[in-house]
């Protein structure tokens, strides 16, 4: 009877190690490099408390995430960009775009002996990238930039040379702002460039600007943070020139909030209001709607529910807004409709 009273325990202690093992995740995702910062974090953080729970993440631009989507190579894609209609009709199954935080693209340069925060609206924006504007010194940039001595110094225009949300936001801005910018090049994540040289990456854009003198650039505020490196205020619809910040995204966001889709899939660049900062926008993380894995499905949803909820607070410390009450909760019910058995 004893030896029989000693089998009980370690029969259950075998049955508890093999269902560690079963339930254990290992979930891999590619996509956006805008969001990698605090994506990298809440992986990190939730691995903490779930050690049976692994996240993998390829920060490698909203182009390749949405397509290894589409073929299925990964179970979850990232994009600051919502899927198109064709792309969604591409699909192996429903994808459910789910908003994560909020950021801001910013305008970036290095100008050599310029100390000053430079200005910008959106029309001389458009017009250096359509390559318009050429030099430092433009009339047009002195305008804005009254009191600051500006070289006359060739502008280096630098962009994206891989499919990047951060493009489409920057380029979904510069279409509401300049017509000419709408009709000669239009709102995509890859783009038939007027001019400039591309770097791959927000860390690559970022790290031509930093070393080549005269140059601009695009980046996700947290890449200019991070390396330091000079950004300008942008003006918004009501005429102010806003520099990118928590408060000021938080701002673009609060109108959007009472008219979020059904789909989530919303722009929020030149949003209307005082203190708004016009470059602003949604991340999405990309998730199938009936995934084949059942077992990473309920993994990935018992995430994404810590992530909109406790993973938050650990925004603002990235740059990043977190996302307003009201969005989280129809969020929460959209991943409820998640198939995860």
């Amino acid at each position: 009877m004893r030896e029989s009273r000693r089998s009980v325990p370690i029969t259950a202690t075998l049955a508890v190690i093999a269902g560690a093992f079963v339930q254990a995740a290992s979930i891999n995702g590619a996509g956006a490099t805008f969001p990698y910062p605090i994506y990298s974090k809440w992986f990190a953080e939730y691995n903490r408390l779930r050690p049976d729970v692994r996240i993998n993440y390829q920060s490698q631009g909203s182009g390749a995430g949405i397509q290894q989507l589409l073929a299925r190579t990964v179970f979850f894609g990232a994009s600051d960009a919502p899927m198109t209609d064709e792309q969604l009709r591409a699909a192996q199954g429903r994808i459910l775009h789910v908003p994560t935080v909020l950021g801001a693209v910013v305008p970036i340069y290095n100008v050599p002996g310029v100390r000053a925060d430079l200005k910008f609206t959106g029309q001389v924006l458009a017009d250096i990238y359509l390559g318009r504007i050429t030099t430092w010194n433009d009339p047009a940039l002195a305008r804005l930039n009254a009191g600051v001595s500006l070289p006359a110094a060739d502008i280096t225009v630098v962009h994206r040379s891989d499919g990047s949300g951060t493009t489409y936001i920057w380029a979904d801005y510069l279409a509401k702002v300049s017509p000419e910018w709408k009709s000669k090049v239009g709102v995509g994540t890859s783009l038939r460039w007027p001019a400039g040289i591309g770097g791959k990456g927000n860390e690559g854009v970022s790290g031509l600007v930093a070393q080549t003198p005269g140059s601009i650039g695009y980046v996700e505020l947290i890449y200019a943070l991070q390396t330091k490196i000079a950004y300008g205020p942008v003006q918004n619809q009501a005429g102010e020139f806003v520099k990118a910040s928590l408060d000021s995204v938080t701002a673009a966001a609060s109108s959007a909030a009472a008219r979020m889709p059904a789909d989530f899939r919303v722009s929020i660049t030149n949003a209307p209001g005082k203190g708004v900062y016009p470059i602003s926008s949604f991340t999405w993380l990309l998730l199938y709607q009936d995934p084949i894995d059942k077992a990473s499905a309920r993994a990935m949803v018992e995430f994404m529910q810590w992530a909109l909820r406790d993973g938050q607070r650990f925004a603002a410390g990235l740059g990043y807004a977190p996302l307003p009450p009201e969005v989280v909760k129809l969020e929460l019910a959209a991943l409820r409709t998640i198939r995860t058995s």
